[in-house]
């Protein structure tokens, strides 16, 4: 990819324990590989969005990171040159690159490792350095890089990006606020008995009957030995108990389907009161997981079958 080639190529209510989270990878907070959200002259790019950061540069300078999620290194680099691009306040523009997805711009800068900085000036690439510096040793090399765009006439300023702000998450009701304060005390009678009084007042509340149902599942699973458990289960495959206790473990583990198919087996194989409380616990590890949940849908289907 040549520089100077502008043509080249191109969770869940609050107050809920939201245990379903164990089960479902969630991304990290800001951008992929754990960076911060980008400020105000910060910008994330790729090989599709780099032709138009060498036009920028025609305007004012810009600096490249090349960075790297197993780089530690990186991670500082990246958050000094951003607070330095704050404090010029425009005057240069600071564009991270992810190394490992963009094997295209590496290769143009001759990354080889990271990080990596180097300047882009009217499309013409300038290294700086490798690896990683202390902020009071970056702060030099970024003036003369502003003292050679100045010579070279790049004077424009970076318009500011706007900075989208979380929004504040709306107030709670009294009651999942009672419930969300006892989990945070670790009271979960309370919180429990929190959750049972919002029904009893909205039995419509979906958001409370799931935030009593998760904070069952921590009741129920908090002194467990887990190889206890499983070994029980293993010694005793049509003691229900058993069979209920490892299902709560699988599903606090992120074993979901597994605890969804050892349940739906268990209701096929009993019957009377001890069925009833397969359906029922089965029910209850639905409201933890979420109803959208595929593996929800699919047990749903599976628990009707088996009962009828």
């Amino acid at each position: 990819m040549a520089l100077n080639d502008p043509q080249g190529p191109r969770l869940d209510a609050r107050g809920a324990v939201d245990l379903s989270a164990l089960a479902k990878p969630t991304p990290p907070p800001g951008t992929p590989g754990g960076l911060p959200t980008p400020g105000a002259y910060v910008v994330d790019v790729d090989e599709a969005s780099f032709p138009e950061l060498v036009r920028h540069s025609t305007q004012y300078p810009v600096l490249v990171v090349l960075w790297a999620t197993w780089s530690e290194a990186s991670q500082q680099v990246v958050a000094d040159l951003a607070a330095l691009a704050d404090e010029d306040g425009g005057r240069w523009l600071l564009a991270r690159v992810d190394l490992d997805a963009n094997p295209q711009i590496a290769q143009a800068f001759g990354a080889q490792s990271a990080p990596m900085v180097a300047a882009v000036l009217a499309g013409q690439p300038v290294p700086l350095f490798h690896g990683p510096a202390p902020r009071e040793q970056i702060r030099p090399v970024i003036d003369q890089v502003l003292q050679a765009a100045q010579a070279n006439g790049l004077t424009g300023t970076v318009t500011p990006r706007e900075v989208s702000q979380e929004e504040p998450e709306p107030e709670l009701p009294p009651l999942h606020q009672a419930a969300y304060d006892a989990i945070e005390r670790d009271d979960l009678e309370a919180a429990s008995a929190a959750y049972e009084q919002a029904l009893r007042e909205n039995p419509r509340d979906h958001d409370a009957r799931a935030g009593l149902a998760q904070v069952g599942l921590l009741a129920r699973t908090r002194d467990a030995d887990l190889g206890a458990v499983r070994a029980a289960a293993a010694d005793r495959p049509t003691d229900v108990d058993a069979q209920l206790a490892v299902a709560d473990l699988d599903v606090l583990g992120g074993k979901v389907g597994d605890a969804f198919e050892r349940l739906v087996d268990l209701l096929r194989a009993t019957a009377g009161d001890d069925r009833e409380r397969v359906r029922v616990r089965l029910v209850e590890l639905f409201d933890v997981v979420g109803g959208e949940d595929p593996r929800v849908v699919a047990a749903r289907r599976a628990m009707a079958s088996a009962l009828y």
